[in-house]
């Protein structure tokens, strides 16, 4: 079995572009929880179709909508005045016997968010529009033995290693998330968002953090706790590097007006709606510079979607040759597949290597094994997926 993947190469140049920027939205952010609520009710269903059918049945649940509620937030703690509303919208076999897809979806939906964020929501405000496929589609998936044929005429994109500026940004990120972080400062929300701008040398990194008005009492505290984070956040970075938190504070503020005061940390409670597919790439980021894929990942099968499954396989390609292969500084990988083809045979996987010097013919054969390993294996990706062992979002 041949494989049609193609090696590009060229010198890296010196000095690299004079501006970059990328993004990092947290798990709270509103697009960020409508990517995870649609693949925690695809990861739930697929299971789901394993234990009682011997096989992951076809389904797509990547079509998402939060829309925001209203509150009012008060030092000490504020209220709800209208909750939060969720949209799962997609296809999907059905269950055998008397199972319903739809109260899946529900429930995967609360359990999410619950384990996520802390809310908890009443079913009633979740919306599970579920159908069910074309005969068409149907007959594409392929679901048993042999390999899985795409349902989709879909690319995915991969690139290693990360740049500079991406790793603070997610490092900024990981520190909002940890544990420590937040023990240290409770007032910290769920909801963040991490701008990352590189100027030459420069970097300053804008974050935007949600604070829950239960464990703030005034704006003095607020400004306290704020210059707190931001002390902590900044001994993290690099000593050139300008960090900015919740930029559009009011420092004149007289009460809670002009902070970013939420009551549940989250700003889908009332200034933000969210939607799959606007969120973090498979790698973590929103990368405009670069070439990227802006197909939702989140919520489509873990068999036959390549929307899903080319761009999971196109970063790990793209990190091994990277981790492999000396000369390879930089590496981008581009998967493009055929609907109703097998989906380890891609139209093309096209790998584009910056080496600082002239790639050498033994560079190239090892990275086309790597390529070609890694799509021989492609149905291991499901596992990987429905274990949580890759990122999606």
């Amino acid at each position: 079995m041949t494989r049609n993947i193609q090696i590009s190469s060229r010198l890296r140049l010196p000095g690299g572009s004079p501006v970059e920027m990328c993004e990092h939205k947290g798990l709270g952010h509103p697009d960020t929880l409508t990517d995870g609520l649609c693949e925690a009710a695809s990861r739930e269903l697929s299971l789901l179709y394993r234990r009682q059918c011997g096989r992951v049945l076809h389904h797509n649940l990547d079509k998402g909508l939060l829309i925001a509620g209203r509150s009012e937030p008060r030092f000490g703690g504020g209220r709800i005045l209208e909750p939060i509303r969720f949209v799962v919208c997609g296809r999907a076999t059905p269950l055998p016997g008397a199972g319903s897809v739809e109260a899946v979806v529900v429930d995967a939906v609360r359990s999410h968010l619950l384990q996520q964020v802390g809310l908890l929501v009443d079913p009633a405000r979740i919306i599970a529009e579920i159908g069910e496929t074309s005969d068409t589609l149907k007959q594409v998936f392929q679901g048993g033995a042999g390999v899985a044929r795409a349902n989709d005429t879909s690319f995915g994109v991969g690139r290693a290693p990360y740049s500079g500026l991406e790793q603070t940004v997610l490092g900024v990120a990981a520190e909002i998330r940890s544990p420590e972080f937040r023990n240290r400062f409770p007032a910290a929300g769920a909801d963040f968002k991490v701008m990352g701008l590189r100027q030459g040398d420069q970097q300053t990194v804008t974050v935007a953090l949600a604070f829950r008005d239960s464990h703030v009492d005034s704006v003095g505290r607020y400004f306290q706790i704020k210059q707190a984070i931001h002390e902590a956040l900044s001994g993290m970075l690099q000593p050139q590097a300008h960090l900015r938190l919740n930029a559009l504070d009011d420092p004149q503020a007289r009460d809670e007006s002009g902070l970013y005061l939420t009551v549940t940390g989250l700003s889908a409670e009332m200034g933000d709606d969210g939607q799959v597919g606007r969120g973090n790439r498979v790698n973590g980021l929103i990368t405009p510079g670069r070439p990227m894929s802006l197909e939702a990942a989140a919520g489509k099968n873990p068999v036959a979607h390549v929307g899903k499954l080319y761009n999971v396989l196109a970063l790990l390609i793209a990190r091994e040759i990277h981790e492999q292969i000396d000369e390879a500084s930089d590496v981008t990988v581009q998967l493009l597949s055929s609907i109703g083809e097998p989906v380890d045979q891609p139209q093309i996987a096209s790998i584009d290597i910056e080496s600082e010097k002239e790639l050498t013919p033994a560079a190239r054969i090892q990275a086309t094994r790597i390529a070609d390993r890694w799509l021989a294996e492609v149905a291991s990706l499901t596992d990987m997926i429905l274990e949580g062992r890759v990122t999606l979002y």
